[in-house]
């Protein structure tokens, strides 16, 4: 069986270890191929927040590319991929790409995801917004693209700050079918924490039905 191509870009927001920790959970999986594409401000801010190293980190992905260099496969339509993730993504490669500005390997291969109808998922990272970034956000939604800002849940019951950065790495691979298995999902279970629980029907009918399958 094929090998699933996925590009992970990783840009100068700050954030760089969710593209770190995607990087490690994919490792482990055979069934993926990495092809990992850094910018320069993203090498020093893996560099300012992580305790990794570049190399630590390019030598997590199956494949890296120079981001200056635009004939890498990762440019062409015809590399088939499954997608792509930008984690995090800064607003200048969001802008670059909202306007198609192919000036490096990062939005040269995010513009080529959007063109072949693939997934291009961007983490972007700022706050407060202004008009300026919400409107690259509205203009590439309209393009295809899924803007996935990195909000914490909490329904969880984080414990630490890794259980944060998982939760939201999961939901990222979500995006392209890959199932991590790194937090416990929302399910009634975890609507049967609040007070007024019990008195919601479809909940105590969904438990009665779990009960029966046990005792079958």
């Amino acid at each position: 069986m094929s090998k699933k191509r996925l590009i992970i870009g990783i840009s100068g927001a700050t954030g760089a270890i969710y593209g770190v920790r995607i990087l490690e959970i994919l490792a482990r999986l055979e069934d993926i191929e990495t092809h990992l594409v850094l910018t320069k401000a993203g090498k020093m801010t893996i560099q300012v927040e992580t305790p990794y190293s570049v190399k630590d980190v390019e030598s997590m992905a199956d494949v890296v590319h120079d981001v200056s260099n635009v004939g890498a496969s990762i440019s062409s339509g015809s590399f088939r991929t499954a997608g792509m993730v930008i984690v995090p993504c800064s607003m200048k490669s969001m802008g670059g790409i909202a306007h198609s500005l192919g000036g490096d390997l990062l939005v040269r291969a995010a513009d080529v995801v959007l063109k072949e109808r693939k997934k291009l998922v961007l983490v972007v990272r700022e706050t407060p917004l202004h008009l300026g970034h919400l409107e690259a956000m509205v203009a590439l939604t309209r393009m295809g693209a899924v803007v996935f800002p990195p909000v914490p849940a909490f329904y969880h019951l984080p414990k630490t700050l890794d259980d944060v950065i998982n939760q939201t790495v999961a939901r990222i691979l979500d995006q392209f079918d890959i199932d991590v298995k790194l937090f416990h999902r929302w399910d009634d279970e975890g609507m049967s924490r609040h007070p007024d629980a019990g008195r919601t029907g479809s909940l105590a009918a969904a438990k009665e039905r779990q009960e029966a399958k046990k005792q079958r």
